[in-house]
């Protein structure tokens, strides 16, 4: 916790999966350290923090996603929250471009969005950043299709020295799905091949040994793709 909401620059809403998926709890972390080292003053809601209502929208269920969303904006705007940073494009959608019809209004920024300022001024230093190797970048579908944050994940990931960082047949504004959109994370295939399944085998065959993404769902969605492929991640 960076102290009080009132007090902090900006709100660090986690989400869903930075709080509860094992693999994303480690980037929740990752971008806590990130922001106390490059001096940024942030809050976290904790247990006040309710899931934004995204998979109820898109799977269907409205009444549950005004209840959530009414009740996180009662939240948020007692605690006179303004910035927002969020690691997930569906909440960042969401609160930004959704929220505000319920009377929710805040600056939500991306955190590869924040990363890339911070890089760019000086107040992260990655100049003994490092890895090595291959590593090709996934489009999220909430953060790219639909908010045009396209260029700033690309940015973070080429300022690390060593990688080599290439595209997929199918990439930016022409970018595949991973198939959690829509609720579909949550459902199983029945016919034909899984999205997951496809997407992933289009970014190995880049020849890539690293895959990025900006998006827990896609994070689950690929990981899963990709040991299919018989590779584990590590």
């Amino acid at each position: 916790d960076g102290g009080d909401p009132l007090e902090s620059e900006y709100l660090y809403w986690v989400g869903c999966a930075g709080s509860f998926d094992d693999k994303n709890k480690k980037v929740s972390r990752a971008m806590a350290e990130l922001l106390t080292l490059a001096g940024v003053s942030f809050s976290i809601l904790g247990p006040s923090e309710m899931c934004t209502g995204d998979p109820a929208r898109r799977s269907g269920n409205e009444y549950l996603f005004q209840m959530m969303a009414a009740q996180n904006v009662e939240t948020l705007n007692a605690m006179g929250v303004v910035k927002i940073i969020t690691q997930c494009p569906h909440c960042f959608n969401t609160l930004g471009n959704e929220y505000p019809q319920l009377g929710g209004h805040y600056e939500v920024i991306h955190h590869s969005q924040l990363l890339e300022w911070l890089i760019e001024s000086g107040r992260l230093d990655v100049s003994d950043a490092r890895l090595d190797g291959r590593l090709v970048y996934h489009d999220s579908c909430y953060l790219g299709r639909h908010n045009d944050v396209y260029q700033a994940p690309r940015r973070v990931v080429g300022s690390i020295g060593g990688l080599e960082v290439v595209e997929a047949e199918r990439h930016g504004t022409k970018g595949m799905c991973c198939g959690a959109g829509g609720g579909r994370m949550w459902m199983e295939e029945h016919t034909g091949k899984n999205i997951n399944v496809e997407r992933s085998q289009e970014l190995l065959a880049t020849g890539a040994d690293r895959i990025a993404t900006a998006c827990p769902f896609c994070y689950v969605m690929i990981d899963d793709g990709v040991k299919g492929e018989g590779i584990e991640d590590d």
